[in-house]
C-alpha cells in the first residue's frame, strides 16, 4: 500500500477511538475505505477468494475477542493469532480456484448462520450483555491523544508491509483491524456481533465491484459504493425503526395498553 493508502487506515482508526457508540464504530470500521486503496492502489481482481475474504476479517474478530476476554491472552498477541488466523485462511483460499458465484452463495449462507446464531445468544445475555457495555463505553482508554495517535501510525505501517505479502488477498486484509481491535479492547465481543452485520455491505461491495471491473476502475468502485451504501441502509433502517416502537411501547402507562371497548351503550363495567 502506498503512503496515502497508510495514513487513511490510520484516519480510520483515528476515528474509530474516538467513537464511544459500539455500533457507530462498527460501522465506520466497516466502510470500504482499505478496499478501495488496495483496489486503486494494485492490480488485483476481485474474485470468489476476495468475497470469503469478508469471512477472514470476522475470523480475525472472533480470534482476537476469544484469546483475549476469554484465555486472557494480551491484546497485542490476540492480535498475533488473529493475523495467523486471516493468513492461514488466505493461504488456502489462493490454493484453488473458487468460482464467484460459489462464493458468494457460501458467504451469504454462512453469514445468515452467523447472524441467526448471534441472535440466539444475544437474547440469552441481554441484560449482561448491556451492562458490559455501559461499563465500557464510559471507561477511558488511558492513553494520550498524541501517543495514540503515534501508535496508530506505526501500527499501520506495520499491517501495510504484511498485507503486501498476501497477493490478491491483499484487498480484504484487516488493516486497520488490527488497531481497531487493540482500541475496541473492553468491547471486542459486542463490536465483533455488530461489524458481523455489516460484513453484508463489504459483500455487496465486493459483488458489485466484481460484476462492472471489466468495464472501468471508476464506474466499479462507484457501484461498489452504492451497493454498500443501499445494504447497510436496509441492515440499519429496521432496526432504527424497531428500537422506536419499542420505546413508545415502552414510555406509555400500563393503563394506557389496553382501551376499552366501547359498544353503543357505552363502556364495558
Amino acid at each position: 500500500m502506498t503512503w496515502s493508502a497508510v495514513l487513511l487506515v490510520t484516519a480510520v482508526v483515528w476515528a474509530v477511538s474516538v467513537i464511544r457508540s459500539v455500533r457507530l464504530r462498527a460501522l465506520v470500521y466497516s466502510l470500504p475505505l482499505p478496499m478501495t486503496l488496495a483496489l486503486v492502489t494494485t492490480e488485483y481482481r476481485v474474485d470468489g477468494a476476495q468475497v470469503l475474504g469478508v469471512l477472514g476479517l470476522n475470523l480475525f474478530f472472533v480470534i482476537v475477542a476469544v484469546t483475549h476476554q476469554r484465555w486472557r491472552w494480551p491484546i497485542l498477541l490476540a492480535d498475533v493469532a488473529g493475523i495467523a488466523g486471516y493468513v492461514a485462511l488466505s493461504a488456502g483460499l489462493l490454493a484453488v480456484d473458487i468460482p464467484f458465484e460459489v462464493a458468494l452463495a457460501g458467504t451469504l449462507v454462512l453469514w445468515l448462520a452467523a447472524i441467526l446464531w448471534l441472535r440466539h445468544r444475544a437474547r440469552r445475555r441481554v441484560a449482561s450483555a448491556a451492562e458490559a457495555v455501559a461499563v465500557a463505553e464510559t471507561r477511558p482508554d488511558g492513553l494520550p491523544v498524541l501517543l495514540k495517535l503515534v501508535v496508530i501510525l506505526v501500527g499501520a505501517v506495520l499491517t501495510a508491509l504484511l498485507g503486501a505479502v498476501l497477493r490478491g488477498m491483499v484487498v480484504t486484509f484487516p488493516y486497520s483491524g488490527v488497531l481497531v481491535a487493540v482500541e475496541a479492547r473492553r468491547q471486542l465481543a459486542e463490536f465483533s456481533r455488530h461489524f458481523a452485520r455489516n460484513s453484508l455491505a463489504l459483500v455487496g461491495f465486493l459483488t458489485a465491484y466484481h460484476y462492472l471491473q471489466d468495464v472501468s476502475l471508476a464506474v466499479a468502485l462507484g457501484a461498489g459504493w452504492v451497493a454498500f451504501a443501499v445494504v447497510a441502509a436496509v441492515l440499519h433502517l429496521p432496526l432504527r425503526r424497531r428500537r422506536v416502537a419499542q420505546g413508545r411501547a415502552a414510555s406509555r402507562p400500563p393503563g394506557a395498553l389496553r382501551r376499552p371497548y366501547c359498544g353503543s351503550s357505552g363502556p364495558l363495567p
